[in-house]
């Protein structure tokens, strides 16, 4: 794997772990729980978690959900 794409792999779990512990700060411990209570596809979401692509409109939900901007949500991200 070509080391551009071993940093796009990190940055893409690292996307997906601090959007699972969003989900979990909110007090949900199921992925599909949310996923249903949020209007979220559920296998959809089960894929974001586990750091598949993910697109920006679906982003920009997730954020809305946990009102937060993309800047806040980047913030502790080096």
């Amino acid at each position: 794997m070509a080391e551009e794409e071993k940093e796009i792999s990190h940055n893409l779990d690292k996307v997906a772990n601090k959007i699972k512990q969003l989900r979990i700060n909110m007090g949900y411990s199921s992925h599909e729980t949310f996923a249903n209570d949020k209007d979220i596809n559920r296998v959809q979401y089960w894929r974001i978690e586990k750091g598949h692509n993910i697109t920006l409109k679906t982003f920009f939900k997730i954020l809305a959900i946990h009102n937060l901007t993309p800047e806040e949500f980047f913030k502790d991200f080096s």
